[in-house]
């Protein structure tokens, strides 16, 4: 074939990529073509390798997707997170958990401990393993959940908002306890975690053991009603008090004093 009909027959291919969105096919097919005249490929070879790099780009693009749906603070995943700094946390059992057989349970998950102990790194990290999952995954602050719901009341639009929340595989609820909910933002947020319960999977970081929880649903029965819901069948992780972040900020600080001790002992 002369180079005029080859890059006739090259452009006609790009274009029924197009036409069938394959631009992964549409990009690599003249690469893979060479390396498989190389390599002494069958034309079935080439096309097993044609196609598993579309799939394997578009599989891709769909995590990369969900990560973007989800609205994460920011990018934890579990191959950051430093258990030998947590103690009270079981590596196993956050592994264990990232396989997601919790979410295909329908199983809450609960972070309680102290601020600076990793429980919003935790969450975050569980998250992206969903993502990863293909999963469809929300991640969101109490604060911010019960905001949304009381600006949907106002507009007369409760009703979709709860089906667009019904529709995640997982919904990750930070920073439970920070702020005092006031009673319609409280009833709000026990709708989505009854309407959610033992259908699908929640994960909540919280600063306050259950005991406390009085302080942010102040009516009793509806407090007691909502750790029934959340404790049900629930994995619950104690990430303990003593604030990692706060302890890496002194390390630190040691490290340069020390390092500024040997500078002036050279002087």
């Amino acid at each position: 074939m002369s180079e005029p009909q080859a890059a006739v027959v090259e452009a006609a291919i790009r274009q029924q990529c197009k036409f069938l969105h394959m631009p992964t096919i549409s990009s690599q097919f003249v690469r893979l073509a060479v390396e498989a005249v190389k390599a002494k490929q069958s034309h079935t070879e080439y096309l097993e390798a044609l196609l598993a790099a579309e799939i394997e780009e578009r599989e891709r693009r769909t995590v990369q997707r969900r990560i973007q749906e989800a609205h994460l603070p920011r990018m934890k995943t579990l191959e950051d997170f430093d258990f030998s700094q947590a103690p009270t946390i079981s590596a196993a059992q956050i592994r264990d958990l990232a396989e997601g057989g919790y979410i295909d349970r329908a199983e809450p998950v609960v972070l309680i401990g102290e601020c600076g102990t990793g429980k919003t790194h935790l969450a975050t990290a569980l998250c992206v393993a969903a993502c990863r999952q293909k999963r469809r995954v929300r991640f969101t602050t109490a604060t911010a959940l019960v905001n949304e719901f009381v600006d949907a009341r106002n507009e007369n639009r409760v009703g979709r908002l709860l089906a667009r929340w019904f529709r995640y595989d997982l919904v990750a609820v930070d920073e439970l306890g920070y702020v005092p909910l006031a009673d319609v933002g409280a009833e709000f947020l026990y709708q989505v975690v009854s309407e959610r319960a033992e259908r699908a999977a929640l994960i909540f970081t919280t600063n306050l053991p259950f005991s406390e929880w009085t302080q942010v649903f102040t009516n009793p029965r509806l407090c007691k009603a909502m750790i029934d819901r959340v404790t049900d069948r629930a994995h619950i992780i104690d990430t303990g008090k003593e604030s990692y972040r706060f302890r890496r900020t002194l390390e630190a600080r040691k490290k340069k004093a020390r390092a500024g001790g040997r500078d002036e002992s050279h002087e």
